[in-house]
């Protein structure tokens, strides 16, 4: 027999601890998924990244940006790997991560102190939808503990934005922050100004994109996209602003080529249409249609980190 708790009652029986955030994203034509947890301080999460990495299960990779922890895993199941380090330095780990329906299950196991992580911490957030706890649940201690953590299934949408400004007024990288932050559908997670080729001829000053991640429910990714849509038209200066939309973990490489050799070829917009197309990226010109080439270009720059905000010539 299993018992099911809430994150109100995780709280109302264990307190609430440090767990701000915690939310799944889910691809599943490629089989993967992304957790991501925000702590209320590094020190636990940077822990929780080592001990992680050390015990495998289904994480492929597992990094930290400030407090939060963003894990990539696949679906499925794989046995965890605590090694000889259990018995003096406990530990902690993903043994699977499922999806179900309108839901993702992911089932962690924790020794000794982190049982506390898994068992309290993280079932504790508001984002979770229940945990489920075996009938011999126990934590701290010695105690190996073992719960099944149910969240919403969440997919990752990319929106470029390009050519809302003009020569006199406005700012892309403005307007599409503007746009993240009151969005009222998903979680914004992401914003990034792309530099583009500096040279082209129509460019407004500094010749930037803008790209913005959001994790959504599937059921709310047209309503997010008709948003974007209605603020970026309302918030345009020009006649050539267009979004794009992506849906995915795993931007294609042909389109990470593009999005960087927009930063140094003058591609025409018969190029980014093409390219569109063949990736899964939708085209919407809201003004007009001289944005194509940036908004596209600022999808393939996504996942890029700093570089999506330099030319070639500052990472040689």
């Amino acid at each position: 027999m299993v018992t099911i708790l809430t994150p109100e009652e995780v709280r109302a029986k264990y307190g609430t601890l440090f767990c701000q955030g915690f939310y799944t994203i889910v691809d599943e034509g490629s089989g993967k998924a992304r957790i991501i947890e925000k702590c209320s301080a590094r020190g636990p999460a940077e822990w929780d990244l080592v001990n992680r990495r050390r015990t495998g299960g289904v994480i492929d990779e597992i990094n930290i940006v400030g407090t939060t922890l963003v894990m990539d895993v696949t679906l499925g199941k794989a046995d965890l790997k605590f090694g000889p380090a259990s018995a003096e330095l406990g530990g902690q780990g993903v043994m699977s991560c499922t999806v179900e329906g309108n839901e993702v299950r992911t089932t962690w196991k924790g020794i000794a102190g982190a049982s506390l992580g898994v068992g309290a911490c993280l079932p504790g957030c508001s984002d979770v939808i229940r945990t489920e706890y075996p009938d011999d649940f126990k934590m701290g201690g010695a105690h190996t503990s073992c719960v099944d953590i149910i969240t919403p299934k969440m997919v990752r949408v990319l929106i470029g934005v390009d050519d809302t400004d003009t020569k006199e007024k406005g700012a892309t990288w403005a307007c599409a922050l503007a746009m993240a932050k009151a969005c009222p559908y998903g979680i914004f997670m992401e914003h990034k100004i792309v530099q583009l080729n500096p040279k082209a001829p129509n460019k407004t000053t500094n010749c930037c994109s803008t790209v913005v991640a959001f994790a959504v429910k599937e059921d709310e990714v047209s309503k997010l996209v008709e948003f974007c849509f209605d603020y970026v038209k309302k918030g345009s200066y020009s006649d050539a602003a267009v979004i794009t939309v992506f849906k995915g973990l795993t931007v294609p490489e042909k389109l990470k080529k593009f999005g960087w050799g927009a930063k140094s070829i003058l591609y025409a917009k018969e190029d980014a249409i093409k390219v569109a197309e063949e990736c899964g990226v939708q085209i919407i010109n809201v003004t007009g249609d001289g944005g194509i080439i940036g908004a596209v270009a600022a999808i393939g720059c996504a996942d890029l980190g700093p570089e999506a905000a330099g030319v070639p010539e500052d990472f040689q």
